[in-house]
């Protein structure tokens, strides 16, 4: 599977899961939700929907479900099929939502494993904004190299475009390390509490006779 077909599986399965939902509903979100989708085609989305509902994670139904009031309506005739995510499709995304290896930091993949950080555990977020930092610090290191090496060679539109360049990953690394930061202050907090509770649970009751 190439890396911008698993992107795409990825998405698909994490949008259906939120709504059963017609094809050109489905292009819509990819278009305007995440945005490595912009340009994307139904013509692109289709074989991706079949070879999804061959695996067994999607399931195709014609019209709207009268039971379901999340099917989204369409107002195209031609468009009938609604696809609804399976068990098997939800245990796929589950599964792919766990993943934080290299290819979750890049440029395609690193957006829309963001747009479902609200689904992913805390452990995966961290590993996923920890890789993209160290990637981008890798990238920038490079830059800073290559700029550098030929800044005697370039006129100054092309030197400022490299400016910009670097300028807009030392922002990215800038956020990255606010994100980090902030999941590791929410996690220190959860950690206070629990162990501030797991005291008053071992607290004895001064109401309690036994005690005495």
């Amino acid at each position: 599977m190439s890396r911008r077909s698993g992107v795409l599986e990825f998405a698909v399965l994490g949008l259906l899961r939120e709504a059963p939902m017609h094809g050109y509903e489905l292009r819509k979100r990819l278009n305007t939700s995440l945005g490595v989708f912009r340009a994307f085609s139904y013509g692109s989305l289709y074989p991706c929907l079949k070879a999804l509902v061959q695996q067994g994670w999607l399931a195709e139904e014609s019209g709207r479900d009268p039971a379901d009031p999340r099917a989204t309506p369409l107002s195209n005739r031609r468009a009938k099929i609604v696809y609804r995510l399976t068990a098997d499709g939800k245990e796929r995304f589950e599964e792919l939502l766990a993943q934080a290896g290299p290819d979750a930091w890049e440029d395609e993949h690193f957006g829309v494993r963001f747009a479902f950080f609200g689904q992913t555990s805390r452990d995966v977020r961290m590993r996923v904004l920890e890789g993209r930092r160290s990637r981008l610090e890798e990238r920038l290191a490079k830059m800073r190299a290559s700029m550098a090496r030929t800044r005697e060679k370039l006129d100054a539109y092309t030197l400022e475009l490299q400016r910009h360049g670097m300028e807009s990953v030392e922002r990215e690394v800038r956020w990255l390390n606010e994100l980090i930061e902030s999941e590791r202050e929410g996690q220190d907090q959860r950690e206070q509490r629990e162990q501030g509770g797991a005291r008053e649970r071992a607290r004895p009751d001064p109401s309690d006779d036994s005690t005495i």
